[in-house]
């Protein structure tokens, strides 16, 4: 357990220098810190240790990154100039605010990486919120991680590493042995902390011969495994091991061989065996009290700012809705809008003929081009989940029917689809599979069954799967639930009235992490506390409606879903 602060600096210090002795073999590290005296002295070593790094953003295009034709410059010029990029050469790439880099980009530094062609990646998070994390994949190609947060500049560390020291490891860097073992030693390890990924053991593996070959050794050490498992594996644990312990009946007790042989056989270095449960207890020594809690949100996708009523929208460049063209660079992936750029090059062109006389044509410069926007609309689905089980089930049923009918009348005008889930007895149903048809709607909720028990948990759990079979295809989900509250039927397996209402509160996280847009419709005479706590777990906007009609639930299913 950690509690001096300052050890996350030394380790963080440690990993930065290893990344400099094998910058392709690990690939880079995520800081996560806000900007400040505390990161800017954390990377200060950086710039000595890679004096050649270059600092890129979340807007960088692939021109720069790759590059090719440069189109503005061949306009300027008359002649084909041809742009080199970034990753010509390999050197240290310096990522800023790096949560809020796009899977794109994402991509592409990924597939840099794997290329292993020398480059590292210093991605600098700035994240605010726990949702707010750069992006997964490139995270899990790092091989380290650090996070800043709640340290102070008076309690930062320092590390010094010769220059010397750095070229002699280098150096050596290929010639470093790996003990007979050492692999599978790495697996278990990162098995048993549930690292599924097996990037992790191999970068692991990386680090331990860097910090062989830092300390001028020829073959890898248990300190150096040590070392690399505490700072690959520890911030991608994703549970404790469990200890092994032998059984009972087993005889531990084993008689002595005297044989000369077999007293103290020399052990060749090259076949030396690392005992798994070393490298478990190095791990273990390193991981934050609330290491469980704090990877529990580490894949949450950002929260949805907001409907408009007709499903996300999204800026592009191929195709969807025409947008005002705007000043842009020809990168690959950019459209030019040709009326727009020489109506921005037209006004100049007197003052260019006076520089260029010997010119033909219209003369336009990278400043003038203009470059097509669109904006992507995608339907909208509308999840009704319907408590259809009780004594009431027969009143909230004739509501949903109505409200479900009166959305589809202007489907068409909203983009918008509807589908019905309703829960009762045991289980939820899938009552009307997502459909724009008025004529099917009307159908399918003819014969919708009621009565018994309240399985809420079942409800917003075939909502969240039907949401997340939707996504997939391209359509914006939201829910909106009806129910007086009063879970009494858990999922299967349980049984009891307190395990239906902690079923329920699972299921509504998971709706939360789903960054679901979500209405809940209290529809009991009196205003449920219970409900209202689901609410909250649910980041659902509750909605009191003792005795709403069709067109008053409709109205209130509008408003709370943002249209």
């Amino acid at each position: 357990m950690i509690e001096d602060p300052s050890a996350v600096q030394v380790q963080g210090q440690l990993a930065l220098t290893l990344l400099a002795v094998d910058p392709a073999g690990l690939g880079g590290l995520h800081l996560r810190s806000r900007a400040g005296p505390v990161r800017e002295s954390f990377t200060a070593p950086f710039k000595t240790l890679f004096p050649q790094a270059r600092r890129i953003s979340p807007s960088i295009s692939d021109l720069q990154l790759f590059g090719g034709v440069d189109v503005g410059e061949t306009l300027t010029q008359g002649r084909i100039v041809i742009a080199k990029g970034l990753l010509a050469t390999p050197k240290p790439i310096i990522l800023t605010m790096a949560e809020r880099c796009e899977a794109g980009l994402a991509a592409r530094l990924s597939q840099t990486l794997d290329a292993k062609t020398g480059h590292c990646l210093l991605l600098l998070d700035e994240g605010a919120e726990e949702d707010e994390v750069a992006p997964r994949a490139i995270t899990e190609r790092l091989a380290f991680r650090v996070d800043l947060e709640g340290l102070r500049y008076v309690e930062l560390a320092s590390m010094v590493i010769p220059p010397e020291s750095l070229t002699q490891a280098r150096a050596i860097l290929n010639d470093v042995k790996i003990p007979e073992g050492t692999v599978d030693a790495l697996a278990i390890t990162a098995a048993r902390f549930g690292i599924l990924s097996l990037r992790a053991p191999l970068l692991a593996l990386a680090a331990a011969r860097a910090n062989a070959a830092l300390n001028n050794r020829k073959t890898v050490t248990d300190e150096d495994l040590q070392i690399a498992v505490q700072l690959v594996y520890a911030h991608r644990a994703t549970q404790m091991p469990v200890d092994e312990d032998p059984p009972e009946d087993q005889d531990t007790e084993t008689k002595p061989d005297d044989t000369p042989d077999a007293q103290s056989p020399k052990q060749d270095e090259s076949e030396l065996t690392i005992p798994d449960e070393l490298l478990i207890q190095a791990v273990k020594a390193i991981l934050p009290f609330d290491v469980l809690a704090a990877l529990e949100g580490s894949g949450r996708t950002k929260t949805a700012s907001g409907s408009s009523g007709a499903g996300d929208k999204k800026r592009g460049n191929r195709r969807g809705r025409p947008l005002p063209s705007r000043p842009g660079r020809l990168d690959g992936g950019n459209r030019i809008d040709i009326v727009a750029t020489l109506r921005a090059a037209v006004p100049w062109q007197t003052i260019r003929r006076a520089q260029f006389p010997d010119r033909q044509g219209v003369l336009i410069h990278a400043s003038d081009v203009h470059v097509r926007r669109y904006q992507e609309v995608s339907d909208r689905l509308v999840i009704f989940a319907v408590d259809a089980s009780g004594s009431s089930a027969v009143a909230r049923l004739a509501e949903a029917k109505g409200a479900v009918e009166l959305m589809l009348a202007d489907a068409y005008a909203r983009r918008d689809h509807v589908a019905l889930i309703a829960f009762r007895g045991e289980g939820a149903d899938l009552i009307l599979p997502p459909t724009r048809s008025l004529v099917q709607t009307k159908r399918r909720l003819a014969g919708l069954p009621g009565g018994g028990g309240t399985p809420l948990a079942s409800g917003l759990k075939a909502a969240g799967e039907l949401a997340q079979r939707v996504r997939a295809q391209g359509l914006s989900p939201s829910l909106a639930v009806l129910t007086d509250g009063r879970a009494n039927v858990p999922l299967p397996g349980k049984t009891g009235r307190q395990a239906a209402q902690e079923d329920a509160h699972t299921m509504a996280r998971h709706i939360r992490n789903m960054s679901l847009p979500s209405a809940m419709i209290d529809t009991s005479i009196r205003p449920h506390r219970d409900l209202q706590q689901l609410c909250g777990v649910m980041a659902a906007k509750y909605i009191p409606l003792p005795r709403a009609d069709a067109m008053g639930l409709s109205r209130a299913i509008h408003s709370a879903l943002g249209e």
